[in-house]
Formats: C-alpha cells, sequence, structure tokens
C-alpha cells in the first residue's frame, strides 16, 4: 500500500492518516484494522500517550504503516523532565487546555517557546527510542500551526531527519465535498471556522518547509467533518480529489473502556469512522477512480514547490 518514490504531478495520491496512535488499546486496534482491511496508510503516534508501548508494539507488526509523531501540549504528562517545561503545564503538572488556551498564553507572553521545543524534541526522541523511524510530523489539535510554533516543528525534523510535516491548512473545496450536508450544524460550524483560523495564523506555512528542505502534502482535509463523517461524504471527497498529493485525516479506532474515561469528544463516532474506512464500496472506489493510496514516505519537497505556486482558496 506504501509507495517510497515522489508524487508525481499527473498522480492523484492520497494519504489517509490516523491520528492519536497510543491514545487508548482500542484506538491503537482501531487503527490497524483501518490499515490491514481498509484505506488507512499513515498514523501519528502519541508519545506520552496512554497506551504508548501498546502502540510500539501494534506498529511493530504493521511494516506497511507509516508512522509518525503527534507533537502534544495539550492532554497527558510531557516526555521532557516537568522542571524544564513548566510554563506548559498546570499545577498538578499536565498539559491543559485546547489550542484556543494555548494561543491565548502564547500570545500573552506565559509560554516558553525553548520550552516547547525541549518537550517536542523529547517527544521525538521518546518515538525514536522505541525503535520508529519517522515519516512525519504533526500536531494533537493542530498545535502546530500556533504562531511561531511550525518554525519550531520545522527545526526539529531537520534536526532529526524528519522529511515532512503536516501544513493543517483545509482546502475550501475539499471542507465542502466532506461534507453531506447532514452533519451536526453547530459543531461543523465550529470546526469549519478553525479551520479558516488556522489558514489566517499560517498561511506561509507550505513555503516555510519548502525553504527549509521539508515536505508536505499539495492539499489537507478532515478538520470541519472531525467525528461527522459519512459514507457520501468520503465518496465526494474521492470523486473530487485534486491532482497532486492530499492528505485526510482520520480518527478510527474502539470505543474500549479506556477511551470512555478519557478527554475526548471523539468516542463512538472513531468506530463510524472505522466502519467507513473499512467499507468495501469506499476501497473499491479508490481504485476505480486510479486513486494511489502513499504514506508520507511517498512526497517529496518537489511537490512543496508546485503547492506553494498554487492558491488554496
Amino acid at each position: 500500500m506504501r509507495e517510497k518514490t515522489a508524487v508525481k504531478q499527473s498522480m492523484r495520491s492520497l494519504i489517509v492518516n490516523a491520528d492519536d496512535l497510543g491514545w487508548t488499546e482500542g484506538v491503537n486496534r482501531g487503527i490497524a484494522d483501518a490499515h490491514r482491511n481498509g484505506i488507512v496508510t499513515s498514523a501519528s503516534l502519541l508519545a506520552n500517550g496512554a497506551a504508548f508501548d501498546d502502540a510500539v508494539k501494534t506498529a511493530g507488526q504493521l511494516p506497511g504503516l507509516g508512522v509518525g509523531v503527534h507533537l502534544n501540549l495539550s492532554d497527558g504528562r510531557p516526555a521532557a523532565p516537568p522542571r524544564e517545561v513548566t510554563s506548559l503545564l498546570n499545577e498538578v503538572g499536565e498539559f491543559s487546555g485546547g489550542p484556543q488556551s494555548l494561543l491565548l498564553r502564547l500570545t500573552a507572553g506565559r509560554v516558553d517557546p525553548g520550552e516547547v521545543e525541549k518537550e517536542w524534541d523529547a517527544q521525538i526522541q521518546k518515538v525514536r527510542a522505541a525503535g520508529i523511524r519517522p515519516t512525519h510530523l504533526d500536531g494533537h489539535k493542530h498545535v502546530q500551526m500556533l504562531p511561531g510554533l511550525f518554525a519550531v516543528a520545522l527545526r526539529l525534523a531537520k534536526k532529526h531527519g524528519i522529511p515532512a510535516l503536516r501544513v493543517s491548512l483545509e482546502a475550501s473545496p475539499l471542507r465542502a465535498a466532506l461534507s453531506d450536508g447532514n452533519q451536526a450544524a453547530g459543531l461543523t460550524l465550529k470546526q469549519g471556522v478553525e479551520a479558516r483560523g488556522l489558514k489566517l495564523l499560517a498561511s506561509d506555512a507550505r513555503e516555510m518547509a519548502g525553504r527549509s528542505g521539508i515536505a508536505t502534502t499539495d492539499y489537507f482535509c478532515g478538520i470541519a467533518q472531525t467525528g461527522t463523517w459519512s459514507r457520501s461524504g468520503i465518496r465526494k471527497l474521492l470523486l473530487s480529489l485534486p491532482e497532486g498529493t492530499t492528505e485526510l485525516m482520520c480518527h478510527p479506532g474502539y470505543a474500549d473502556d479506556d477511551l470512555k474515561k478519557s478527554k475526548t469528544r471523539l468516542q463512538q463516532s472513531r468506530q463510524a469512522e472505522l466502519e467507513i474506512l473499512t467499507d468495501k464500496e469506499i476501497r473499491k472506489s479508490v481504485a476505480d477512480l486510479g486513486i494511489r493510496l502513499i504514506s508520507y514516505e511517498g512526497i517529496s519537497v518537489a511537490a512543496d514547490r508546485r503547492s506553494s505556486r498554487q492558491t488554496t482558496r
């Protein structure tokens, strides 16, 4: 399923990346099944996830699955010594708050970017020490897109020889295609606003990556419809897929007891996504449309030079 050659301009290629590997064992099993029996080609590993050890074992059994590092500042305990990253932690020594809270603290100067770099470096080192060669970096809740933090992620990618980085700038036509009009209006509106906000925060991210020699995809989608997938929406997306390379972010998993106890709104939706990702008709559509399924190992900086000349509306 995974290709190691660079993507050509005339091809439509799709990275289907499952976020949150390492969150719980049920999430790990769901990602594994979505890869073995479906269209998932890539996953992002939480270095401080509660099921990190199980995730490493799972990844070791899936040689065709690309595995990146899911840079995290929102959930769990730090990978670095807590005394060295105090500006990132609450009173009990854990990350707290989502990207909105973190953005406010960054703006107010209450987060030390040097501590962010130290923490993310520790997360990458932990993944590498477990025997995994990361294919890319991305961010839990898209934290890598916050002001000043994309440059930190780029430096760490260069330092560790990680060839690619997610740019969470959702293409508007793909966002529209992924919707079937039946999702909860309030939630998709909120997530749509988040997607537009990310564009404003780091609109030059692809150009920054290209100048640094770090590859990105041409297009990205999956923010506005997180937790509200439908089969018809995925079929529309596949039909609308542009030439070049697109990443579709997903969150498959099984709703085990540990997931139900954890702080995530994505519960039963993970199983719904798993069913769609492994649906035979969806797999057939990918094949019939000639879409090439790849991981981040299948892209090159050449794609970035092309995308830097494109305008993502």
